[in-house]
Parts: C-alpha cells; structure tokens; sequence
C-alpha cells in the first residue's frame, strides 16, 4: 500500500506541479496540502484523472489551531474505489478566507460544508445554501473551535408555563471544582478524614 501512495505522491507532484504544497504519507493515507485558490482544480483532477479517480466524498471536518495565523485546516476525505486508496486534501483558513466549496465537484460536499461552518465559522464561497445544520437558528459562536466557553452562551429548556421553548443564559449551579489527581498509592501532604488514627 505504502508503495502505490508513494507513486501517487510522484504522479500528483507531476502533474500538479505549483498547485499542490506538501505530500505526506501517514497510517496508510496520503494528505496533500492545497492553496484555497487551487482546491477546485485540484479536486477536479482527482476526480477525473483515469489513474486516480478519487470519484467518492467520504468526509469534510476541520481542525482549529488558535496560535497559528491561519488557525483552521479543512480536511477532504476523497475515496477511490477504483484504486483502493484514499487521499486526505488540507486547506488553511482564516475566519476571513473564503475557502472554495466542492459542491460544484462533488455534490454530497454540501452538508459536510455546512456541518464545518456551523462547528468552526470556515466560510465557504460559491456555496448554494450555506446557514447552520447542527446548532439552532439563534445560537452564537462555533462551538468545536477551542476559545468557545466550555458551558456555551445560553441554555435550552422547555417551560411549562410559557408551553414553549425558551434560552437563557448559562447559570451554573455550582462553582467548579478544583480535583485532586495525586494517586492514592503516592500518599497525600495532607491526612484524609479518618485516616488520622491509622498514623499512631
């Protein structure tokens, strides 16, 4: 398998030649990395080039790293049943690049581009109905990117009395808890209740 990736790599790196960036091969898949200006163009040829014919769209996530300039990779999952090999597409983004949609490409593109904006705020351009799919209509933020608040904005609940749905800010019943991870076997600087004795 490794064998078949590495002439994939070197047939890519040929024929896409300034189009594509790094080609890695990592747990038995190939991951190419793409300018957001060459995705279309390079999806294409995957698709159609009779020696790759990566003609299935298995998945589209994304991946936030907040210390990098372009904090977000989109991911491409792109399957050939032909070939038997899978290749990984990765593209960098911003909160303001507009990433190129695949839907044009590969239809079933459509609510995994969705699902990526809806969970991290990738924008993808060209688009044709590009709004949430997993959060609700009135919900703020993204909430898989890593600077969203781990108790979110507001909360969900039904009322009774308003027999309706309503949102209200997150109110947390407690103050977090501050845990304590020494093991047991270590011992502890400090005697735990009813241990006291067992000291003498």
């Amino acid at each position: 398998m490794t064998l078949a990736l590495n002439e994939l790599s070197t047939y890519l790196g040929e024929k896409l030649s300034g189009r594509i960036g790094e080609a890695v091969i990592a747990y038995g898949e190939l991951t190419v990395s793409v300018e957001p200006g060459n995705l279309i163009e390079v999806a294409t040829f995957l698709r159609d080039d009779p020696r790759c014919q990566f003609i299935s769209i298995i998945d589209v996530c994304g991946a936030d790293y907040p210390s990098r300039a372009r904090r977000f990779d989109v991911v491409y999952h792109l399957l050939s049943p032909k070939q038997n090999a899978r290749v990984r597409l990765k593209v960098q983004a911003d909160e303001e690049t507009l990433v190129p949609s695949l839907t044009g490409v590969y239809p079933g593109a459509d609510w995994f581009e969705r699902e990526t904006y809806d969970l991290y705020g990738v924008l993808f351009s060209g688009h044709p109905d590009l709004r949430r799919i997993l959060t609700d209509y009135g919900f703020e933020g993204h909430p898989l990117r890593k600077d969203f608040p781990l108790t979110g904005f507001v909360e969900v609940r039904y009322d009774d009395e308003a027999k309706r749905v309503i949102y209200e800010p997150v109110e947390l019943k407690q103050e977090f808890r501050n845990f304590d991870f020494l093991s047991p076997w270590e011992g502890t600087d400090y005697v735990l209740p009813g241990d006291e004795k067992a000291k003498q």
